[in-house]
């Protein structure tokens, strides 16, 4: 099955396949030119944010839980970090 390429893609890590999500999928999201990825580390409680250029992904945002950001692609709203991991919104 050919694989189509996407706007963005969130990988949520876990412990039994961080290898795999971060060497094996993320070669396939620069094979096919994915333009952002998000990486969300519940262990660590982190959002690290990529762009896709010719030369590989660059990191263009780390934060952990406690923050407020503007991610790409959805960088017209600020997010909490902290609701990725379970967080009320409303306590923010």
């Amino acid at each position: 099955m050919p694989l189509s390429s996407a706007d963005w893609v969130c990988e949520v890590l876990s412990r039994s396949n961080t290898r795999n999500d971060l060497v094996k999928k993320q070669r396939t999201y620069q094979r096919c030119q994915v333009p952002q990825t998000w990486i969300v580390d519940p262990m660590n409680e982190v959002l690290a944010v990529h762009r896709w250029m010719p030369d590989g992904y660059l990191n263009v945002l780390t934060a952990e839980r406690g923050e407020r950001v503007r991610a790409e692609p959805f960088d017209a709203i600020a997010l909490s970090v902290g609701v990725l991991f379970g967080d009320d919104p409303d306590d923010e």
